[in-house]
């Protein structure tokens, strides 16, 4: 948990939840704008509703801030997919709809997205690897996906590398949809990122003789 990587002097877990949401909401809109190294502690309070020293009762540093901002936005996106992927369904529907599903999530998360990957650089090693194993748990979901949908044997670097490209494609739609907005609407590109996944998968034909 959070919790036990940032002191705070203040005893009341409720009111350390409730102020620690305030400076996330207040954060991430400053990080978006101006970048986590440009953002003073003092604005994060301004955009938090509170005092530099009332900050000062629930983080210790910017870093602290920075901290909070990543692992909620983890858990967040970490949260929606376990909602809207079956890791249990064997079948080619499930994985179609997972990656649809993560790829309007990215859609719909994009400014968050795009800061989350900006800024966890600049997190302690310790930090990067707390946050990072959300990240290491979503993938291991898309895996298992993947396992459930083929019939045939695939080694496992191939499952590993193929839920990692699902990965990159639906946080490229937040990285570089200014660009792919030109010739893809998300319905769109998402339909293509499956067809190549499935072709790659040899799961086209299986596809079409389920659904004839």
């Amino acid at each position: 948990m959070a919790d036990q990587h940032i002191h705070s002097s203040i005893k009341d877990q409720v009111l350390v939840e409730k102020r620690r949401e305030q400076m996330i909401k207040g954060a991430v809109s400053l990080f978006i704008e101006k970048g986590f190294h440009k953002t003073t502690t003092r604005e994060i309070a301004k955009a938090s509703g509170f005092s530099i020293g009332t900050l000062y009762e629930y983080i210790r540093t910017k870093e602290d801030v920075l901290f909070l901002v990543c692992d909620s936005i983890y858990e967040r996106v970490k949260l929606r997919m376990e909602e809207a992927i079956d890791t249990e369904n064997k079948t080619i529907d499930s994985l179609t709809n997972a990656v649809t599903s993560y790829f309007q999530l990215m859609d719909e998360m994009q400014d968050e997205v795009v800061v989350m990957y900006q800024e966890v650089k600049s997190l302690s090693r310790d930090a990067q690897e707390y946050v990072l194993k959300k990240e290491k748990d979503m993938l291991e979901m898309l895996k298992q996906v993947i396992r459930n949908s083929i019939s045939h044997q695939v080694p496992e670097e191939d499952i590993s590398l193929i839920a990692n490209n699902v990965f990159v494609q639906g946080q490229m739609w937040g990285f570089r949809r200014w660009m792919l907005q030109k010739e893809f609407t998300l319905e769109s590109y998402t339909r293509r990122q499956i067809h190549f996944l499935l072709e790659g998968l040899n799961l086209n034909r299986m596809q079409d003789t389920q659904t004839s």
